[in-house]
């Protein structure tokens, strides 16, 4: 028995075993997501986006409550008292329908009297307690608030299209972040490749070195400069690649996705230039920026508001119909109507309605001051980035052409150094030439592509495809 049990036991933790070498043999692959599959899972979830749409549905609710200030206000009330103040009491009394001779001291009157007329009648002074119930359906309709519910109408709407104007603006600043990190990872494993190549030949001038050394050809200060430059290679090696690292922790920050889930991204994205002449996108920027256009109509909501304070400064006008039902238990005995209009007009206020009018007016023009600044910050972004996307995109040939000469002369110094004609620092100095003529070109690829959609974010034409 104890033997089958080891048997069984040994097998179960074989079992174990091979499923665990089985999955430290095959790690989970990384998911690949092109551009516009990271963009898609960055908008579904960044909070700048739901903070815009809770702001739509604030403006929204917000017109719904003042077109309700157009319709009748009815409600239903239920109110139940108990009183002997005499006013009180006969007036209950005669809401109730229940009024008497008898309570006006018919009892105590005698016409034989002489002095009758100055006797206090007992019942109509001091009367027993009186229970009534009323209940009450009331209609207030509004026929003229000086313009106050139009006006809160106007802002509502404004609050909306500033409201949505805003969320196309916070959608196109995703985009633009996506952007900055999915090409970020591209540009950083560019260097990482720039790096590579740089240590392998690092490596290679250490081994040659060491040869040489060992021939009697060089000094051993040469090998001693060339295993420098080896560290120093490996030591940019080593930043490129946290800084592919800290550009994926920044792509899984926008899409939502913990870091230790593994990521990858798809082909590079390439913009193409935005066309027209820089007057002619800066008018289109001026025309379709979303966050220029929130700003308009928060300066429309403003002048709403202006109509809305100066609604004091005008009459009130109004209809009201009552049903009223009082009994001296709960029911629906007694009933009675009232119907009126009212006409208020606040002529002396002490100055309050004035100065929320100013105060409003001043609001107005602070909001027009700041969309005018942003109006030339937009165009300056517009002329800034025009002029940088040509010289990114002049930059990327020169630095294309920069390379190429520069293999070429360290191909010569490499040939003039294994001669014994020049020194291993010329040849450290064009290795290093090199080293950084194919980092530039890098740099400047991905500088092109983020001034190009620098460019259709001024404009307001950043999407995810930007062919």
């Amino acid at each position: 028995m104890k033997s089958r049990l080891m048997r069984f036991y040994g097998c179960r933790f074989g079992v174990l075993w091979g499923l665990l070498a089985l999955a430290l043999a095959c790690p989970v692959s990384a998911e690949t997501l092109n551009f516009d599959q990271c963009v898609d899972a960055a908008l579904r979830q960044n909070p700048d986006l739901f903070a815009s749409r809770a702001q739509m549905e604030q403006a929204e609710a917000g017109l719904q409550q003042a077109r309700g200030g157009r319709l009748p206000k009815v409600t239903v009330s239920l109110n139940g008292v108990r009183s002997n103040d005499a006013l009180t009491a006969f007036g209950l009394k005669l809401s109730q329908r229940n009024a008497t001779f008898g309570d006006f001291g018919a009892g105590q009157f005698d016409p034989t009297n002489p002095g009758v007329l100055a006797i206090a009648p007992e019942n109509l002074n001091h009367p027993a307690a009186v229970n009534n119930f009323n209940t009450r359906i009331e209609a207030q309709l509004p026929l003229y608030t000086g313009g106050m519910i139009e006006g809160y109408i106007e802002q509502a709407q404004s609050y909306i299209r500033a409201a949505q104007q805003g969320d196309q603006a916070a959608r196109q600043q995703v985009i633009f972040h996506v952007l900055q990190a999915y090409e970020g990872i591209h540009a950083a494993r560019a260097y990482v490749e720039v790096a590579k190549q740089g240590e392998i030949a690092a490596e290679s001038y250490v081994k040659t070195i060491t040869s040489l050394l060992d021939q009697g050809v060089v000094v051993k200060s040469d090998l001693l400069s060339a295993r420098i430059h080896l560290e120093d290679v490996r030591v940019q090696l080593e930043q490129a690649r946290n800084a592919e690292a800290a550009a994926l922790d920044q792509l899984h920050m926008l899409l939502g996705l913990p870091f230790s889930q593994p990521l990858d991204v798809g082909a590079r994205v390439s913009p193409s230039p935005l066309p027209g002449t820089p007057a002619a996108l800066r008018e289109q920027a001026l025309a379709e920026n979303p966050g220029l256009n929130a700003m308009r109509h928060q300066v429309e909501a403003a002048e709403a508001g202006v109509k809305v304070a100066k609604a004091g400064l005008y009459p009130q006008v109004g209809l009201m119909a009552r049903q009223d039902w009082n009994d001296r238990n709960a029911g629906f005995d007694a009933r009675s109507y009232t119907v009126g209009g009212t006409v208020s007009w606040s002529l002396f206020d002490g100055g309050t309605t004035r100065g929320a009018v100013d105060r409003a007016v001043a609001g107005k023009s602070e909001l027009a001051a700041r969309l005018r600044q942003a109006e030339s910050g937009v165009e300056f972004q517009v002329e800034e980035a025009n002029r940088k996307d040509i010289e990114a995109e002049r930059r990327v040939a020169v630095r294309a052409l920069v390379v190429t000469h520069a293999e070429e002369a360290l191909g010569l110094v490499e040939k003039r150094y294994k001669n014994g004609v020049t020194t291993i620092t010329e040849l450290l100095a064009a290795r290093a030439q090199l080293d950084k003529a194919r980092a530039d070109v890098v740099a400047a690829n991905y500088d092109l592509v983020m001034q190009r959609a620098g460019l259709r974010l001024a404009v307001g034409k950043l999407e995810p495809d930007m062919k």
